[in-house]
């Protein structure tokens, strides 16, 4: 009888006992794949991104591409070159575990190696284990979007995601049970063919056999064995917090009641974050290591009765190498340590600009919320604007009315003035009633010495050039505008504004054209392009002056690349202080927020903390990030 115990019992023991050569073939083969797997794996896929010939920035664009033929191809080798990768590491802990021999490195050596000529087969493992589960999945996802057509396929999406009408809970309630029943499917299928892959490496047996033969084996065991996995799961993903809360909680606060003394603190940092940086990477091949010995465990149960890999040998230790390994990895950890003290800037700064102005002290994209971003302080104050029926520049987000005022037309078929007949402040609160759509002109006037514009294009369809052509037009009635303004005598000139309207705004869209269409046009005009995520190989860098990421999305390596392309990145839409100091100690230029007020007096906290009080919170934040 196999039981959950007896299972996690076997895995327990084999980590202890063979954990040298585990860690030994961990560490062989992240080298490996840092240096040559997981570039070659990179660049592969981004030169195969880049035969699109197009930026892939939203997800719409994402999936055209992936419903593309070139796009199913590149999906399919993303997918297939990822899970052979995690085959291959799979592979060698598993030799390590059920081969003992006299040196544990030569072991890891000999895994290691021993993976590698078992790379034809293991990608064909790949090819039928997970080319089944996707065709598996293929029939809900088709059903699920043919749903969301009916139920949603004619509403905002913008509308459906901040109101949540009822629609989208018969949407979710009607493909809910269909998710269920593939997850059911495929954990099943998962659970049978749980041996494939130590058959594959420790019997040599194709793919197919070792799939049929995994069946077999384990009929009539699939509750334990989905029992050991899912518990296995739920300790994997809950070490890492659970140790990370843990290590906070313990020694985060000692570092607070040291002094604020640089020649105190930079070591004491160094200790701490080599401490944390080799709990990481232990909690990390803890994982990796318990996920491949419950399949070389449950393989030795079932096949060859035997309840674990045997005990390595007793002279099989040699201390020496052990030692050297061990403390390269702790050389390792301090090195990163140091590395990562020394990236902390101890002053820093970020433009703030305010989100469809304070949209959270009043209504988004009117007069109000413009006011109140500049008494917030904001150092621009974002509107979206689209056009008119009569081609007139208008502050609105949506596509259609239905999310402020209850009316489902389109913007574009009403004219400026059935449009400013809406009430779009008073579904924000009593003090805003009769606020009405402001055109681009009355906020280009207001702003025209404080917090200036960013504009933020929002056309419709085969209308594009057409917005462009408005907005810039509505850029040089403002310069005549100033300049008439300077001409009077009466007016100082500081309230005027500058001499040319273009030094000031910024232009934003998510169309990399448009951007190419505006720089043609108006060279010196700065132009942000905003995305959702920038799938890698498919985004010409040089082409904007800003780009700007939804702040989940900004990483080390986007704010390298904007360093190395010269232009600046901005975030969206960022409301939590905690995120925002997070961004700011990330490198950040620009963050866009619904809370302009909260930025700027983190901004002004920030600026009164000693250096060794500053060095401290840009530590939390690199531990949060």
């Amino acid at each position: 009888m196999l039981s959950l115990s007896q299972l996690n019992g076997d895995v327990l023991r084999s980590l202890r006992e063979h954990f040298r050569p585990l860690l030994a073939y961990h560490l062989f083969f992240t080298v490996l794949a840092s240096a040559v797997l997981l570039p070659s794996v990179a660049w592969t896929l981004t030169s195969l991104l880049g035969q699109f010939g197009r930026p892939v920035i939203s997800n719409a664009e994402l999936l055209d591409i992936l419903i593309s033929p070139g796009g199913v191809l590149w999906l399919l080798a993303a997918i297939g070159l990822t899970f052979l990768v995690l085959y291959l590491q799979q592979a060698g802990m598993i030799l390590v575990a059920v081969r003992p021999r006299d040196n544990h490195y030569r072991l890891a050596w000999e895994a290691f190696w021993g993976s590698l000529g078992r790379l034809p087969a293991l990608a064909g493992l790949v090819v039928v284990q997970v080319g089944a589960h996707l065709l598996l999945i293929l029939p809900p996802v088709l059903a699920i979007s043919w749903l969301y057509g009916i139920f949603l396929g004619g509403l905002d999406p913008y509308y459906v995601q901040r109101v949540r009408p009822p629609a989208m809970w018969q949407f979710l309630a009607v493909s809910l049970p269909l998710a269920l029943v593939w997850a059911s499917i495929a954990a099943t299928l998962y659970f049978r063919w749980i041996l494939a892959l130590p058959l594959v490496v420790l019997e040599a047996l194709g793919p197919m056999r070792a799939l049929k033969r995994s069946h077999r084996l384990t009929r009539s065991r699939r509750r334990p064995i989905a029992a050991a996995v899912i518990l296995l799961l739920i300790a994997i993903v809950a070490l890492p917090f659970l140790i990370t809360a843990l290590f906070d909680r313990i020694f985060t606060p000692m570092l607070w009641w040291l002094p604020e003394r640089n020649a105190v603190l930079i070591p004491a940092m160094l200790a701490y974050l080599s401490g944390y940086v080799l709990l990481t990477l232990a909690v990390t091949f803890v994982g990796i290591a318990a996920n491949s010995l419950l399949s070389a465990c449950l393989y030795l149960r079932l096949v060859h009765r035997e309840p674990r890999p045997p005990r390595p040998g007793a002279d099989s230790h040699p201390g020496h190498w052990a030692w050297a390994v061990e403390l390269g990895v702790i050389a390792f950890a301090i090195s990163q340590a140091w590395l990562i003290v020394n990236s902390f800037e101890l002053r820093d700064e970020v433009m703030i600009t305010a989100h469809r102005g304070s949209s959270m002290a009043a209504p988004e994209n009117t007069m109000a919320a413009i006011e109140q971003a500049i008494l917030d302080g904001a150092d621009f104050t974002e509107i979206d604007v689209r056009l008119t029926a009569d081609d007139q520049v208008i502050l609105y987000h949506d596509r259609t009315l239905q999310r402020l005022t209850g009316d489902p037309r389109n913007v574009r078929d009403l004219t400026l003035e059935e449009l400013q007949q809406f009430d779009v402040g008073s579904w924000f609160g009593d003090a805003f009633v009769g606020e009405h759509m402001p055109t681009l002109d009355e906020a280009l006037a207001r702003t025209r010495t404080q917090s200036p514009l960013m504009i933020d294009l929002k056309p419709d369809p085969g209308r594009e050039l057409d917005l462009v052509d408005a907005v810039l037009e509505s850029l040089a009635q403002e310069n005549q505008a100033r300049q008439n303004c300077r001409e009077q005598e009466s007016q100082p000139p500081e309230g005027c504004g500058s001499d040319d309207v273009h030094d000031d705004v910024l232009v934003a869209t998510m169309s990399p054209s448009l951007v190419r269409e505006i720089k043609a046009r108006e060279p010196q005009l700065r132009t942000t392009l905003l995305a959702q995520f920038v799938l890698p190989g498919t985004l010409d860098r040089s082409s904007f002056d800003a780009l700007g990421l939804r702040h989940n999305r900004v990483s080390d390596a986007e704010i390298r690349a904007a360093r190395y392309y010269g232009y600046e990145l901005h975030t969206w839409t960022v409301n939590n202080r905690a995120r925002m100091s997070q961004l700011i100690d990330m490198g950040v230029d620009n963050i866009i927020t619904d809370r302009p007020d909260l930025l700027a007096e983190l901004l002004h906290d920030r600026r009164e903390l000693s250096d060794g009080a500053l060095l401290l919170v840009k530590l939390r934040n690199w531990l949060r990030n």
